[in-house]
């Protein structure tokens, strides 16, 4: 079979695979997240955000629009956070948000994501 046979196969077997790859992958909403940063981030950003009443009370205008934008502009601090304890996880987390910074802890539950504290250091 000549080089040219060869390399015109090759480009139909990738570009059909592509193809199939991009069907598969349209409809779902995928994402790669392979740190453990982005990981966590992801999988706090999907629960039902519930802020404790201490946290309402000294910021009164945090909502869960103004925490989801909080979320979004946050880094995990692992060696402050308890990532082995059972039932809940407690996380802290170092926002930068309208440019100030703000320490967030919070606990991950199975179903919910419990705002605990809100300060500035």
């Amino acid at each position: 079979m000549k080089l040219l046979y060869r390399i015109g196969y090759y480009l139909l077997g990738v570009s059909l695979g592509m193809v199939i790859v991009s069907f598969v992958f349209s409809g779902k909403r995928t994402s790669c997240n392979y740190g453990p940063n982005a990981r966590v981030l992801a999988d706090l950003k999907k629960k039902r955000v519930v802020i404790d009443s201490a946290v309402l009370w000294q910021e009164k205008a945090l909502d869960s629009t103004r925490f989801s934008k909080m979320l979004q502009r946050s880094k995990v601090d692992f060696s402050a956070s308890d990532t082995q304890r059972e039932g809940c996880k407690r996380y802290r987390l170092q926002s930068n948000y309208q440019d100030r910074i703000y320490w967030i802890d919070l606990e991950n539950c199975s179903e919910k994501l419990i705002v605990t504290q809100l300060q500035q250091p």
